[in-house]
């Protein structure tokens, strides 16, 4: 919770900071963002390793306090050079922590409690954010310089006492690291594991849920519908508190590598009724449209919710115990292939093709849902194969 009032305390004022108080443009904002993002994306499996070399707790330490040590200087920060330097160093940070703690959760609770602790994680973690976004938000409202850049610093402060209570966790099993055989180092890496790559490719497709919520559904409301905008701020709203009372409802009985494609399988069901409610608006009126909207919004939370239950499963089941960053690295990968054109390729279905952009939307995600079963039994048998005891 601290982590994510932190980080939700800088990224809603973010925007004003770098435009109005260090003077970048908003493209210059964009491309630093990018530029972070595929650095990132690079590092993402090497970082991995490293965390399963050192341990995960000790990942997650080393990443945290780094995070909070880099936005206590944010406010130094003049020039775009300094800003491009801070982002990519903040995303690899921010990604080793993050690894970190996602192994180092999956180590440290019984096999049957790891979907159900992070759903509880993952809800506190929303009511973090909403406490960051509330903080960053009256410093905002003040229309005072000064406030906006001590927000930074604020966030520098409760990251420091997030990694203080990070360094107080036990360690987890595999933060006493042992030595790995030369046959396993050798054949049984993440990156070989196809059919966990394939399968993480297309619950990122899957995860796109998070593309129609953020981007094409309030579009759709402002350009497409007579809905007023303000209707935005109760969608928004009803999804923070869906998100924090159901999450854990969701990932409930989700233990196993079937009951994670049953979680993906209703998620990509939400998915398409979220598409159908939705596209109907187009031609509705008044209270109908927004009563539509709002339910549209609502399924869409639907299928972030139970996305998120079949891959914590998928990572709890499907990666190698001696290797959980790595695969972690590697989840990370196929997520982002598999929706890093959604944001583009979406906006344009919705809004230049209307009802049938939203057929090809739902489409594309029970194409990718489809290709979930026997992707997992590929990783299954995968993991069958390298974790045999190794032979002379």
């Amino acid at each position: 919770m601290l982590s994510a009032a932190g980080e939700g305390a800088f990224l809603t004022g973010s925007a004003v900071f770098f435009t109005h108080i260090v003077g970048l443009s908003a493209a210059q904002v964009g491309l630093g963002l990018t530029v972070a993002g595929v650095v990132t994306f690079f590092f993402a499996v090497p970082l991995g390793k490293l965390a399963d070399r050192i341990g995960p707790r000790r990942m997650w330490w080393i990443g945290a306090t780094a995070q909070a040590a880099l936005f206590l200087v944010w406010p130094l920060i003049g020039s775009f050079a300094a800003f491009l330097v801070m982002m990519v160093t903040l995303e690899l940070v921010q990604t080793a922590a993050r690894t970190g703690r996602n192994a180092y959760t999956i180590d440290v609770f019984p096999h049957d409690e790891r979907v159900r602790s992070m759903a509880f994680m993952r809800a506190a973690r929303n009511i973090g954010y909403t406490l960051g976004a509330l903080i960053s938000g009256l410093a905002l409202a003040f229309d005072s310089d000064a406030l906006v850049r001590a927000v930074p610093l604020l966030t520098g402060a409760i990251l420091v006492l997030n990694a203080v209570l990070v360094s107080r966790m036990p360690d987890a099993e595999h933060d006493v690291v042992p030595e790995t055989p030369v046959e396993k180092a050798l054949t049984s890496g993440a990156l070989r594991n196809r059919g966990f790559l394939l399968l993480n490719v297309c619950d990122g497709v899957l995860s796109t849920n998070q593309v129609l919520l953020n981007v094409v559904i309030p579009l759709w409301l402002v350009q497409e519908t007579d809905a007023p905008r303000v209707l935005l701020a109760w969608l928004f709203g009803t999804n923070t508190v869906l998100a924090v009372l159901l999450q854990v409802p969701a990932a409930r009985g989700v233990n196993s590598v079937d009951s994670s494609v049953r979680a993906a399988r209703i998620s990509s069901v939400f998915f398409v009724v979220s598409c159908g409610i939705v596209a109907f608006t187009h031609d509705t009126i008044g209270w109908t449209t927004i009563v539509l909207v709002w339910l549209g919004h609502v399924t869409v939370t639907g299928a972030e919710l139970y996305q998120s239950a079949g891959r914590w499963g998928f990572l709890s089941e499907l990666s190698d115990p001696d290797r959980r960053g790595e695969y972690q690295g590697a989840a990370f990968l196929g997520e982002t292939l598999g929706g890093v054109w959604a944001p583009a390729a979406y906006t344009f279905l919705a809004m230049e093709w209307g009802t049938p952009g939203w057929v090809i939307i739902a489409a594309i995600v029970v194409l990718a849902t489809l290709g979930m079963g026997p992707s997992s039994r590929a990783a299954e048998r995968y993991l069958a194969r390298t974790q045999q005891p190794a032979t002379a």
